[in-house]
């Protein structure tokens, strides 16, 4: 299932919220219809929060089914008080790639991650999300989580990325990758997007056309 919204009247809804099978997060402040969307949706409840003071949960924030990175600002104490019947693992990572969610693109297969990611950072990455970690850019853009979505079924990738790229993502998370775009041309398709294998939410300016792509993969 697919459905078109916005979260505080912003159509980059992936800046906002972060989703997986099991957890979600939502900003505190965000609309009352935006619990029934992730639930009809995305089969997942939503967690109200801030992070950092702030409702950008989608930059500061990626997981898979082992684990939660976050930025530096944002303790492990506080995430596991959110979700406190998951035994999942958190981590912060203190970098000076610090929006995680921009920079970090993962399912449960594999993780890409900005190129500038400290070694000691990459390892905190990798053994939190429990996964193999590859520095990688995306279509040219070394904010692979905003070039980028993915699922444990499908990758939307941004169209400056190459045959050779695709082929390389297709074997690394163990999924089918298209290209495409959302929010009426955005290839920032990370930030326009919020996914997980049961359904996915697209901004609002979303076209149809880019809803057929969207749907096809992911």
């Amino acid at each position: 299932m697919i459905r078109k919204i916005s979260i505080l009247t912003n159509n980059f809804i992936g800046i906002n919220a972060r989703a997986w099978e099991e957890i979600a997060f939502i900003p505190a402040n965000s609309e009352p219809q935006l619990e029934s969307d992730f639930q009809e949706v995305l089969g997942v409840k939503p967690t109200r929060c801030y992070l950092d003071n702030t409702g950008l949960i989608g930059v500061l924030l990626t997981m898979n089914k082992n684990g939660i990175i976050v930025n530096g600002n944002v303790s492990p104490e506080y995430i596991k008080g959110l979700i406190p019947d998951s035994d999942i693992n958190v981590a912060s990572v203190n970098d000076s790639i610090n929006a995680v969610g921009n920079d970090i693109v993962t399912n449960d297969h594999g993780a890409i991650i900005h190129e500038d990611f400290s070694k000691k950072s990459e390892k905190l990455i990798s053994d939190a999300l429990g996964v193999e970690v590859v520095r990688k850019t995306i279509g040219g853009i070394k904010t692979v989580g905003s070039a980028s979505v993915v699922t444990n079924k499908g990758m939307l990738v941004n169209p400056e990325t190459t045959d050779e790229e695709i082929d390389y993502l297709t074997k690394f998370f163990k999924v089918p990758v298209k290209i495409g775009t959302a929010n009426y041309g955005s290839m920032f398709v990370g930030s326009c997007i919020i996914a997980n294998s049961k359904g996915a939410l697209v901004g609002s300016s979303t076209t149809p056309i880019e809803i057929g792509r969207i749907d096809d993969v992911l």
